[in-house]
């Protein structure tokens, strides 16, 4: 699973294995084809020393700027999942609230 944290030019992706685990570092990629194609990569890269086979990627659909990303995605056979701003703030809340102190 890969999320994107949506922005007007450039986004932010940090991927986990099926356990919830972090694989790798995260990727700051533009908000363009080129950027696309770089983000892409890290996939496959990820993917390959990961020993990982499928990918979804989760994203919050923030004003319009997922709009590319999310049309250009399946093109290169990659799901895509958008999650509810208002949910991911409530988890937020929740993981503050039970990060130790």
């Amino acid at each position: 699973m890969v999320g994107v944290d949506i922005s007007q030019q450039f986004h932010v992706a940090r991927a986990v294995n099926y356990r919830g685990i972090v694989v790798g570092d995260p990727l700051t990629f533009e908000n363009n084809e080129e950027g696309f194609n770089r983000f892409l990569e890290w996939i496959n890269k990820l993917k390959g020393k990961n020993s990982l086979d499928t990918t979804i990627v989760g994203m919050e659909p923030t004003g319009h700027y997922w709009i590319d990303l999310s049309k250009w995605l399946p093109n290169e056979k990659i799901d895509i999942v958008t999650v509810n701003p208002h949910l991911v703030k409530k988890i937020k809340k929740i993981e503050i609230t039970l990060s130790p102190k």
